[in-house]
């Protein structure tokens, strides 16, 4: 897909001609891995809400129903093929079987603040979910966790532009929550990373000893 497609100024074109259903369908997309800026189309429903050419509470629907909808999907992809999938990349990277476990392993004590919290970071939006699948996580809790986080998310983004975009541009107000997505995505894998390393080097020294 061209990302000329995706551009800000096709998202709004495309919000104003089919509203609602925009905003709904292009995060719904974005959670099933289609590459749609999901939170860019959340903030042009934010500022058509803000300037009364859409409902408020109408776009904020459009957006926790599409959140929660394709984390669902993205869930079962992953439960029902992901872990196969998953193998198969971790070949190609070579990544070990059991380094993959471990992976797993750590996840799946923090699957359910992964979920909640990965929606308001760029890439985890889209990986969480199916990564909840992989890791084995209820359903039953992952719905709840991924409720929420939608709510959250949606109730930020949607919010932030509805009263933010009356002072700032749209497209100032995309730009700064995009660098911020980024930052805060690297901030997350170098805390990963640098915990992955940490208690590598303690099983080392365990070993040694």
């Amino acid at each position: 897909m061209s990302w000329e497609f995706v551009s800000l100024e096709n998202i709004q074109e495309v919000a104003h001609q089919y509203g609602y259903w925009a905003i709904f369908v292009g995060i719904l997309l974005e959670n099933l891995g289609i590459p749609i800026p999901g939170e860019t189309v959340t903030l042009v429903g934010g500022f058509l809400a803000g300037s009364r050419e859409l409902n408020y509470w109408l776009v904020l629907s459009d957006a926790i129903a599409g959140a929660v909808i394709g984390g669902i999907c993205g869930y079962w992809i992953g439960r029902i093929g992901g872990w196969a999938l998953l193998l198969k990349l971790g070949s190609l990277l070579r990544i070990s079987e059991v380094r993959i476990l471990a992976i797993k392993e750590k996840f799946s004590d923090n699957a359910g603040k992964t979920v909640f919290f990965g929606r308001f970071f760029a890439l985890l939006r889209i990986l969480a979910s199916p990564l909840a699948g992989i890791s084995g996580m209820s359903f039953p809790k992952f719905f709840l966790y991924n409720l929420l986080g939608a709510i959250a998310w949606g109730s930020a983004m949607v919010t932030l532009a509805f009263f933010a975009g009356r002072v700032i541009s749209l497209e100032q107000l995309v730009a700064w929550v995009s660098q911020f997505a980024i930052v805060a995505l690297l901030i997350v894998v170098a805390v990963v990373g640098a915990t992955f390393w940490w208690e590598s080097r303690h099983k080392e020294v365990g070993t040694g000893e």
